[in-house]
């Protein structure tokens, strides 16, 4: 079999998880994931690569802001990391996903 057969015949592996993260339970579960890392390497790039993924899948940007009530430029900017998110940003993106940010008892 040659290679341009095998591409035929396969999916990316990143079509695939966008294809997946438009069901908003497993979006869910993906974004617990990447807050679960980010609780244990504070890798904040991680995290808003997690959120840029779920905002794709789920319509782009344009759709995240008429959702969030938000300017796309500014929510490009902070996507593009060129400006530093603020805790209001990521609650803005979240509820216009459908999410909310809920706190929780930590287990010791």
């Amino acid at each position: 079999m040659n290679t341009e057969t095998i591409l035929e015949r396969t999916t990316s592996f990143r079509n695939d998880l966008l294809k997946d993260l438009t069901d908003t339970e497993f979006a869910l579960y993906y974004l617990e994931a990447a807050l679960a890392d980010y609780k244990e390497d504070g890798n904040t790039e991680a995290l808003w690569r997690a959120l840029r993924d779920v905002v794709e899948a789920q319509g782009g940007i344009g759709k995240l802001a008429q959702r969030a009530e938000a300017n796309p430029q500014h929510l490009n900017d902070i996507f593009a990391a060129k400006q530093k998110p603020h805790l209001d940003n990521l609650q803005s993106i979240l509820s216009g996903l459908g999410f909310q940010i809920r706190l929780d008892f930590a287990e010791n």
